[in-house]
């Protein structure tokens, strides 16, 4: 099998993956499982390929929360 059929392969399955998480994800939202940690992973497999689904994974990164310790919480007074 010649390596450009190979690359195509990989490109259809990971997309298609990607599309079925994403579908899959949505259906959580209204069924018991983690709908928007599986809608994510779907963007992150399709922003391998698709610019669209990578633009989208980079805001929800940055909108995400910090990962800066948080600050001690103030007791009495």
């Amino acid at each position: 099998m010649p390596a450009d059929k190979i690359v195509m392969m990989i490109l259809v399955a990971r997309i298609a993956g990607g599309f079925t998480l994403i579908g899959a994800g949505t259906a959580m939202l209204v069924l018991p499982g983690p709908g928007l940690v599986t809608i994510f992973g779907g963007l992150t497999l399709l922003g391998k390929d698709l610019v669209w689904a990578r633009r989208i994974t980079d805001a929800v990164k940055r909108r995400g929360p910090s990962t800066k310790p948080a600050e001690p919480a103030q007791l009495g007074g």
